[in-house]
């Protein structure tokens, strides 16, 4: 494992440069980890990238120029060693470009540059991909990080809450979530009541798979612990997010997870062009985004 590290004086973060995944965020007066450990019994991963796709493809292929490419869920970013482009006290780069093998599965020229920037109590994660060709190209990106939850030994996660800006936002206390079925988006929604803010963690939540909150619901997500307090917040500016742990395992933790894009819906049969939530570049073009983890 090639990992880096860089610290300020509240928090502590390491990078793997294998998918340029953040493997841990701990602050320095309580050594406590925020980050899932990745244990593959419940999920292998921590917090890796989703590029060039957020979920999953109808057909487990797209359509581009009369040609059917595979691709699995997510992407391929996850698995594929990065680079360090740069390092300071406050700052980690990492970069991924296309090559031979990227290009028989998803025909477009990318850089893809992975950034982590500390500041005070929070960590902001930095997407950048550039179109270095002179033809337009299409993708989605979109974050996965899991964090503990549970936080602290002998406290139960169906004690805890998630706690969303959704009720600043609109005034109202519900949420509206997209069903996912075998992977894909049906046309259903389901509608989640919060009261004074919260989302309640239940042993079902995640019985249907992630929740899908498309049209900036909210911008802001908190882990609450059973005696009210916020321990960890999302904020984001991303179009839709999703809120996942593995149905039916109990598993220790939970994902929040700003997306630029998302999995195909069910009766989808488009090109890529066609893909809901997709993002779009012009030839030499630059896509920038962020989110920041606050502990």
């Amino acid at each position: 494992m090639s990992y880096y590290q860089i610290s300020n004086e509240k928090i502590t973060i390491q990078v793997d440069r294998m998918g340029a995944e953040l493997k841990s965020l701990k602050k320095k007066d309580t050594n406590v980890e925020y980050m899932w450990e990745g244990d593959p019994q419940y999920w292998k991963r921590t917090s890796p990238v989703l590029f060039p796709i957020v979920g999953s493809l109808n057909h487990g292929a797209y359509l581009h120029e009369g040609k059917s490419y595979p691709m699995g869920q997510h992407g391929f970013a996850r698995d594929m060693e990065f680079q360090l482009k740069g390092q300071s006290e406050k700052e980690l780069w990492f970069v991924l470009e296309s090559d031979a093998q990227t290009l028989e599965k998803y025909p477009y020229a990318f850089v893809l540059e992975i950034g982590y920037e500390l500041e005070e109590s929070s960590v902001i994660v930095k997407w950048k991909v550039k179109n270095p060709s002179d033809s337009r190209m299409y993708f989605s990106i979109g974050g996965h990080p899991a964090f503990c939850c549970p936080i602290a030994e002998g406290e139960c996660q169906e004690d805890y809450r998630i706690w969303l800006d959704a009720e600043e936002r609109s005034g109202k206390s519900e949420i509206l979530s997209g069903v996912i079925k075998n992977g894909l988006m049906s046309r259903e929604q389901a509608a989640y009541q919060l009261e004074d803010g919260c989302l309640q963690v239940t042993e079902h939540l995640f019985d249907q798979d992630a929740l899908v909150l498309e049209h900036h619901q909210a911008q802001k997500a908190a882990l609450v612990r059973p005696d009210g307090s916020h321990y960890l917040t999302v904020s984001f500016d991303a179009p839709l997010f999703g809120i996942w742990s593995p149905p039916g395992k109990k598993a220790p933790f939970i994902c929040i997870e700003p997306w630029y894009g998302r999995c195909d819906s069910l009766d989808f049969e488009g090109s890529w062009q066609e893909r809901e939530w997709g993002q779009c570049l012009e030839a030499g073009e630059t896509f920038e985004a962020d989110y920041r983890i606050t502990v």
